[in-house]
């Protein structure tokens, strides 16, 4: 498959890979970097979230898991290539098998979000066969770090749901970004951060395109240190 270059690296694809896609890259702009030294990320697929999270944060360290042995190569592979390949590493690891005494600051996950069907396309990455939003978050919680953020982009139809489960397991939402995919559509995607303590919910909405196939000032803006877009005319 073609690969997709950004401005300071490029993503290796393959078709045994969820490719990159809008809710990687809006998860790797938006997730909250800052002030953090530790980073894992749960579902590398390419290794996209990571590879953005690291430009911009110029320090810290990351881990990626994921349960799908191909995924894991490719990702050794971005990860590699890219100029941020001495602080990322990514293994071969069932997230609900994992052990480490380490905490981390920040753990990101774009998260399989469809209920089991009988459609084999992407079919880990996608569907919660092997990880569930439940199991996702009691890992998370015991691996976050005591001022550490988790931060996830999930369908809106979701959010409910998964904002209670957060809750029973004593995360507390501080920030929601309501998804449009254009202008004055109802919102498609939530990115959801939680912290181990409680503060004020910060929400905010983020539109993807202006009109169909037209960008809006907020995602051109957002992506400009990544995305390499093309000059009409």
């Amino acid at each position: 498959m073609k690969p997709f270059t950004f401005k300071y690296f490029e993503i290796q694809q393959s078709k045994e890979v969820f490719r990159v896609g809008t809710d990687g890259v809006l998860l790797g702009a938006l997730a909250d970097v800052t002030k953090v030294s530790s980073v894992l990320e749960i579902g590398t697929g390419t290794g996209l979230i990571s590879l953005m999270l690291a430009q911009r944060n110029t320090s810290a360290s990351f881990l990626g898991l994921d349960i799908n042995k191909e995924a894991v190569l490719l990702t050794k592979t971005n990860f590699e290539q890219s100029p941020f390949h001495l602080r990322l590493k990514n293994i071969h690891q069932d997230l609900k098998a994992f052990q480490t005494g380490d905490k981390f600051d920040l753990i990101v996950s774009n998260p399989p979000y469809f209920e089991e069907s009988g459609s084999d396309k992407d079919k880990i990455a996608r569907q919660t066969i092997e990880l569930n939003f439940q199991q996702l978050i009691e890992s998370s919680v015991k691996l976050l770090s005591d001022q550490g953020i988790f931060s996830v982009i999930i369908p809106d139809e979701a959010g409910s749901s998964f904002v209670q489960v957060a809750s029973e397991n004593h995360l507390f939402l501080r920030r929601k970004i309501n998804i449009k995919g254009i202008e004055n559509s109802k919102t498609k995607r939530l990115v959801l951060e939680f912290s181990l303590t409680e503060s004020r919910l910060e929400e905010s909405d983020f539109v993807i395109e202006k009109s169909p196939r037209q960008y809006s000032d907020q995602y051109l803006e957002l992506t400009r240190e990544f995305h390499i877009f093309k000059r009409k005319g």
